[in-house]
């Protein structure tokens, strides 16, 4: 009989999505000319603010798994970017798309790197458990 795929609990999703989008701007923020701590606020929090506003109606740590992350993804990083270019003041039009597309792709690289990080001991675990159990018999 099959088991069913191990899913991590949601305090540890929450956790692993909110370092993953926090560190993805702590990269942003190192490679466009330092370390201000009033950069990583200014990019930051609108994003996690927007993160969260989408989460909880979605039900992203109700229900953790790849749709309900993907679906607070398409939707609360455009928004927390939108609201990045309220409080910075920009970029708008074609720079807003250009930066828009290029954050999309990385912070969706790092969420689904962290989801990975995060599923991997309970996989490892998964892909053992036969193994081990025709072992013991």
């Amino acid at each position: 009989m099959r088991r069913p795929a191990p899913r991590p609990s949601p305090r540890a999703a929450a956790t692993i999505d909110a370092v993953a989008l926090v560190s993805f701007v702590v990269v942003g923020v190192i490679q466009h000319g330092g370390l201000a701590l009033s950069g990583i606020a200014r990019t930051g929090i609108p994003l996690l603010v927007a993160w969260l506003l989408i989460a909880l109606p979605v039900g992203t740590y109700r229900r953790v798994g790849w749709v309900t992350m993907l679906a607070t993804w398409a939707v609360a990083t455009p928004l927390g970017l939108l609201g990045r270019s309220v409080i910075r003041g920009g970029p708008w039009g074609s720079g807003l798309l250009q930066f828009g597309s290029i954050a999309m792709g990385f912070t969706l690289l790092f969420l689904v790197g962290g989801r990975l990080l995060l599923l991997g001991p309970a996989v490892v675990r998964r892909t053992r458990a036969p193994a081990d159990a025709g072992e013991a018999g």
